[in-house]
């Protein structure tokens, strides 16, 4: 290819074809392509390269913590996870319905694995996704709110058609946490998809928040049109140290696919005590 074909490509914005014309050229010449037919081919070409260079902008965006994906995922190591469930979600259906998604399951079972998997296979679809653990949300809101910066960081979670949150449970939030996570779900409320996990039942969700109230507002809205997924399991973290026998319990107080007419019961404080009380070792 001679500089000045080289330099027009790039000018044209074409520069995907840069790396692949030299093959093309050699390839119409061999094969007596017709001119339309060499067109459509280093067309194709171009549309192949803008579409792993868009894939490769919306993963970096997404701010996965590692990049999974559910082919890399090991279903025999826990059977209760239904394959076919975690693909059809990865079809993009519940989003194209408004729907949201809360899975819940004990610590080391995959849930993160899983929903960063899904979340890949929804960007190659064409979907926009955000990934953030529960502690990179509260991080964000009260970074920006001293910085006044609150409205920016809030469009960055309002953009995405599917916004992950992973890792509810884990231990209890700072305060103001459920002021944050409310106005999320709430602004998202039948207009974008929420995916959430959890280890925790829902009925402690006002202890980890520090504010029934509040918890009780934004499960009221994020049951709505939500699909519950439970499953139980062993944890891959104790995988070959001979304890990973024992399946860990699933949380209580779910039920698969929640009955969306349902609205949700407030939160107790009397609910798994014992278990909110040791949060922070999990």
């Amino acid at each position: 290819m001679n500089d000045t074909l080289f330099n027009l490509l790039r000018k044209l914005r074409l520069s995907g074809l840069t790396e692949t014309l030299e093959v093309r050229l050699h390839e119409a010449s061999g094969n007596s392509l017709t001119h339309a037919e060499f067109l459509e081919l280093i067309l194709q070409d171009e549309m192949l390269v803008r579409r792993q260079r868009q894939i490769a902008r919306r993963v970096k965006s997404a701010a996965f913590r590692e990049l999974k994906s559910l082919e890399d995922f090991d279903w025999s190591f826990n059977p209760r996870v239904k394959k076919n469930e975690m693909y059809d979600l990865a079809t993009g259906r519940f989003i194209r319905e408004r729907r949201d998604v809360l899975l819940c399951a004990p610590p080391g079972t995959g849930k993160s694995h899983l929903v960063q998997g899904i979340g890949y296979h929804l960007i190659k679809l064409g979907y926009l996704v955000l990934y953030r653990s529960i502690f990179d949300v509260v991080r964000d809101f009260l970074h920006d709110e001293a910085m006044d910066g609150h409205d920016r960081i809030m469009a960055t979670y309002l953009k995405p058609d599917l916004l992950i949150i992973d890792d509810f449970g884990m231990k209890q939030l700072p305060k103001r946490s459920g002021e944050f996570l409310f106005e999320i779900v709430m602004r998202r409320y039948e207009t974008r998809s929420t995916m959430m996990t959890t280890n925790r039942p829902i009925e402690d969700w006002g202890k980890l928040l520090g504010d029934i109230p509040t918890a009780t507002a934004i499960l009221d809205r994020f049951l709505h049109h939500s699909e519950i997924i439970t499953f139980t399991g062993k944890s891959y973290r104790l995988k070959g140290r001979g304890d990973e026998s024992k399946p860990a319990k699933a949380p209580t107080g779910s039920k698969k696919n929640g009955n969306p007419s349902k609205p949700a019961k407030a939160p107790t404080g009397s609910t798994a005590e014992k278990e909110a009380e040791d949060a922070d070792q999990e």
